[in-house]
């Protein structure tokens, strides 16, 4: 059997093993994905995104805890940032989850973010595809700590919360760039601490300044203390509330569809980038280029439409009709 019938059929060992195929770039991965594909759509997907320090991992073990209460196969994928200058990432966020370790309605899987900017992994997407095709009835997907537009999350999730801790300063010049437009849900973590009413106070004004359209969601901000699972079942059931109304609404359609666009449009990037970067190795004519332009007798947009030219000669003559 196939790695994807295998996930199919709940085999957690096979999807661990293409969890990792895919975040290596292995192409067999690409054929596996092509067979769950059509098998997926079932799985509720959840941003979790915020600061560093913000206590997002303890926040996600306890609402992984409050969704297996009520029954639901919880997958969590966890982002952590790698290294600049080795390469390498800790991805320790699974540890504070070590408790659903023996639960069989509990995934998780740790990604390195490879580079990648906006909070997410380059393969978040695909393995959250896999959660779904598992079976799991949520997916939860906790970023790395972000700043004001590492906010890729919200292509991403159904709903998302933005989780913020008071004493980080000004804590909304530390969000309204463009974290704040973001959220479906606000969470001001650690509740105990000294000045959460007032950001939860100056949250709730900023959002009552936002022009939003007639009908739409209206974000509520709720207090948590996740290290206690003080306010998690509130949490939960706004989550929830959520999910009923963009169901309801029919507001989920629309994301949908720009979701699948910009997964389309992803893809055929990186398709078009490899090729083009084969062409050039079979070629040997990546040196020649760079020569050329250190002697600046060519650009590199000429350069650039040389190569496409000669992996694609017909483009020209279509680009002119």
């Amino acid at each position: 059997m196939s790695l994807a019938e295998q996930v199919l059929e709940g085999n957690i060992r096979a999807a661990a093993r293409l969890m990792r195929d895919i975040d290596d770039s292995r192409p067999q991965a690409i054929d596996e994905l092509k067979q769950l594909y059509t098998r997926t759509g079932g799985a509720y997907i959840i941003g979790i995104t915020g600061p560093p320090g913000a206590g997002k991992s303890t926040l996600v073990d306890q609402l992984t805890a409050s969704f297996r209460g009520r029954g639901k196969k919880v997958g969590v994928v966890a982002i952590d940032p790698t290294s600049p200058f080795t390469g390498g990432a800790i991805l320790g966020d699974r540890i504070r989850m070590n408790r659903h370790s023996c639960d069989e309605g509990v995934f998780i899987r740790s990604l390195a973010t490879r580079g990648a900017l906006g909070g997410l992994s380059r393969s978040t997407s695909d393995v959250a595809l896999v959660m779904d095709a598992l079976g799991m009835d949520i997916v939860i997907i906790e970023t790395v700590g972000v700043g004001q537009d590492e906010v890729d999350i919200v292509k991403e999730a159904h709903t998302t919360c933005v989780v913020m801790v008071p004493g980080l300063g000004d804590d909304i010049q530390a969000i309204k760039a463009g974290i704040l437009e973001i959220g479906d849900i606000f969470v001001v973590n650690k509740a105990d601490r000294d000045g959460a009413d007032r950001t939860a106070r100056e949250l709730n004004t900023m959002l009552e300044m936002r022009h939003a359209l007639e009908g739409s969601w209206s974000p509520q901000v709720m207090k948590t203390e996740a290290q206690r699972g003080t306010g998690i079942n509130e949490l939960t059931d706004e989550i929830m509330a959520h999910r009923d109304f963009i169901l309801a609404s029919g507001s989920i359609n629309n994301f949908l569809r720009e979701r699948n666009q910009r997964h389309f449009m992803d893809v055929l990037r990186d398709t078009l980038f490899k090729k083009a970067l084969l062409f050039i190795a079979n070629n040997e004519s990546l040196d020649s280029i760079v020569t050329r332009m250190g002697d600046h007798t060519l650009d590199p947009y000429s350069a650039v439409e040389e190569i496409v030219s000669k992996i694609m000669p017909d483009a020209d003559d279509r680009d002119k009709v």
